[in-house]
Parts: C-alpha cells; sequence; structure tokens
C-alpha cells in the first residue's frame, strides 16, 4: 500500500514541477508570437495544462488496459476544473468575479455542457445497445471531434470580433525568444508525458492495495493529479488580475478533456471505449453539465452578494454539486 501510494505521489509532484513551466513557457509563446490572450488562453494554454489528461488516457486505455481510470479522469478533470471556480470566487476580493470577466465566456462553457452531457448520455445509451463501430472504434468519437472543431472556430470567430479596444505592446523579457520559449514548452511536455503515462498504472496500485474501484479512483485521484497545472494556472492568473485569463484556461480544459475522450477511444483496441466503462461516469458527466450551466447563470446574472464576505452563493452550488456527486462515487466505488 505504501509503495503504491508513493508512486502516485511522485507522478503528481512531477506534473506540479512540471506543470509551471509549461504554463509560463505557453504564455511566453503566446505574447511572443502575436495571440491574443484570450484565444492563447482558450487553446495554447489550455492545451498546455490538458496534456496530463492526454497522456494519462493514451497510457490508461493503451497500456494499462484501465478504461475507467482514463474515462474517470477526463471527467474528473472537468469536475474539477468548474470547482476552481470556487477558488476564485473565495480568492476574489472587491469586485465579485463573475462581474469582472467577460460574458463571452458564456459560448465556451455552453459547449462544455453540450460535450460532457453528451459523453454521459452515451455512457448509458451504449449499454443499452446503440454502440455503432468501424473497428473497434465507436461512431460517436469522430461526432465529438466534430463538436469540438466546432467550439473552436466558434470561440475563434467570437475572440476576433471588431473591438473598440487597443491592444497594449507585448512586455520584452530580457533573454526570453519565441524559440526558446518552444524549446521550454517541448521539454515540459516531455516531462509531463512521462508522469502522465506511468499515473495510470499508480492509479491500478493503488485501487488494487485499498480495494477501491478504478472509477473512483480515476475521478477523484487520477483527475486531481492530472489538474495540478490548471490549478496553478489559476491561482497565478488570478494573483496577475486576470480572472479572464483564469477561467478561459478553466473552460478551456474541459472542451480539450472531451476530445481526450475520444482519442482515447481511438487507443483502446478492445472494443468501445464507452461500452468498457463504468456507468457510474454518467454521473460525474451529468454533474459536470450542472456546474457549467450555473456557471453561465453567474455569468448572466453578476450576483455581487457573498456569505460571510467570503463566497457567493454561486460558489456554493458548485461546491455542493461537486461534493454530491462525489460522493455518489465513492459509494459506488466501494
Amino acid at each position: 500500500m505504501v509503495v503504491a501510494w508513493l508512486q502516485f505521489l511522485a507522478c503528481m509532484a512531477v506534473i506540479a514541477i512540471a506543470g509551471p513551466s509549461l504554463t509560463r513557457s505557453a504564455h511566453a509563446i503566446a505574447r511572443l508570437s502575436g495571440m491574443s490572450q484570450g484565444w492563447a488562453g482558450l487553446i495554447l494554454l489550455a492545451t498546455a495544462t490538458s496534456l496530463p489528461e492526454l497522456y494519462t488516457g493514451i497510457s490508461s486505455v493503451a497500456l494499462a488496459n484501465a478504461p475507467n481510470i482514463a474515462m474517470g479522469d477526463a471527467l474528473g478533470s472537468c469536475l474539477f476544473n468548474l470547482v476552481m471556480l470556487v477558488i476564485l470566487d473565495a480568492l476574489s476580493r472587491g469586485e465579485p468575479v463573475w462581474r469582472r470577466v467577460d460574458q463571452g465566456h458564456i459560448l465556451t462553457a455552453g459547449f462544455g455542457v453540450i460535450l460532457i452531457g453528451f459523453v454521459g448520455a452515451l455512457v448509458l445509451v451504449v449499454r443499452e445497445g446503440f454502440d455503432f463501430k468501424i473497428g473497434h472504434v465507436s461512431l460517436y468519437s469522430p461526432l465529438l471531434l466534430l463538436l469540438y472543431l466546432i467550439a473552436m472556430r466558434a470561440a475563434f470567430h467570437y475572440e476576433n470580433r471588431p473591438r473598440a479596444v487597443a491592444k497594449e505592446p507585448a512586455a520584452i523579457v530580457e533573454g526570453e525568444t519565441l524559440g526558446r520559449s518552444i524549446q521550454q514548452y517541448v521539454l515540459a511536455a516531455l516531462v509531463v508525458a512521462g508522469a502522465g503515462a506511468w499515473l495510470p498504472f499508480a492509479g491500478l496500485d493503488v485501487a488494487a492495495a485499498m480495494g477501491w474501484q478504478t472509477s473512483f479512483v480515476g475521478t477523484l485521484f487520477v483527475a486531481a493529479a492530472t489538474s495540478i497545472p490548471e490549478l496553478v494556472v489559476t491561482i497565478m492568473a488570478l494573483r496577475l488580475g486576470s480572472a479572464d485569463m483564469a477561467i478561459g484556461n478553466l473552460l478551456g480544459s474541459n472542451l480539450f478533456a472531451i476530445l481526450v475522450i475520444a482519442i482515447d477511444d481511438l487507443a483502446y483496441g478492445h472494443g468501445s471505449l464507452f461500452a468498457a466503462v463504468s456507468p457510474a461516469h454518467a454521473v460525474t458527466a451529468f454533474a459536470g453539465s450542472i456546474m457549467a450551466g450555473i456557471l453561465i447563470v453567474a455569468l448572466l446574472y453578476r450576483p455581487g452578494n457573498r456569505f460571510f464576505g467570503v463566497i457567493s452563493w454561486i460558489g456554493l452550488a458548485l461546491l455542493a454539486v461537486y461534493l454530491l456527486s462525489a460522493y455518489t462515487i465513492y459509494l459506488h466505488g466501494h
């Protein structure tokens, strides 16, 4: 048991160390290449912080034969990303965070509701015989890929709509070049790849040592480990006064996590991934859709009241849904 937990914690530590470097280099690439901050946060930064989910998912299905860890990691990461909004809410002093961000995040959150909810429905309906495949690949995976591309195209057009805001010149950091930033990005990605590839094996060992089901371990523990870069970026962005970048990264990471599920299905050679996983993952997916819906309400309503001057009812609602879904998965995992 001790060895299993030490391996798992070692993977978490590596991701925690390499994650910030990956994020800083991705941010530098965006700044030096002239990308807009919103588009950079949604694409480059979200992709960078989601690499652990990608590597862990592929390793889970292709090497460890642990489809529940792959699905649990992707959907659990979506929940972790949304519950991080509670941290933004609590740490945001003065004006509430919901009043400080662009309402354009509603677009990304709306696509999140669609994609995450769709995966939850697939986990249930595929088990009832609605499983259409070409070879071992489910036909639903290309559809997920198409929806992801539509979401990115819509976000791109929204981000590039005409605005009356002048662009600020990029800050120049001594010794920082585009080539060096790309090298740092690739190096950090390789380190995260190694830790992410080993993570599902450590997760299987933890599940076996504790007598837990892999769906529970993947959704709560593996997802927590692979979500460390998002947590670091969220706190760093808030300290820099960029709540928009933080929320854009979290919502973009959720969309990328659904893309990871489609990639995992392609890499899973034993049949449809959706048919191989536990139906308990539908609970996680529907909870993620509800939490994304709560965020949409917050961005439209922009509440200003807080309980005890610390957290709003939006933050409490997000936390309640997360804890309820985690408890449900916990019961199923025992």
